[in-house]
């Protein structure tokens, strides 16, 4: 069973080092909105293909505030707390039941 067990904590690291890599991303996403960066430059397009997908269902349920003369836009950070949980939860899920099966 050592085999199954050591299958499960690798499916758990790489769902860790994916769930890590997205966080970057999106703190990614985060800075370029803070700057005026060019819609042209093609890391910006890469940033912005990969976390829109996932940014746009949030902002359906979460639509932008109206802060004065500002909209403050709080779906990154909904999804930084879904991160986070998935990474918390399921990874030391992945990992513990992987521990129960080696005994």
């Amino acid at each position: 069973m050592f085999i199954v067990s050591n299958l499960l904590i690798a499916i758990g690291e790489i769902i860790k080092y994916v769930l890590t890599i997205y966080n970057i991303i999106l703190i990614i996403r985060v800075f370029i909105s803070w700057v005026s960066a060019s819609p042209y430059n093609p890391i910006v397009r890469i940033v912005y293909v990969l976390t829109e997908p996932v940014l746009k269902p949030v902002r359906r349920i979460i639509p932008p505030i109206n802060v004065g003369m500002v909209y403050l836009d709080l779906s990154p950070l909904i999804v930084f707390f879904v991160l986070h949980f998935l990474n918390s939860f399921l990874v030391r899920t992945i990992y513990d039941l992987a521990l129960r099966i080696r005994g």
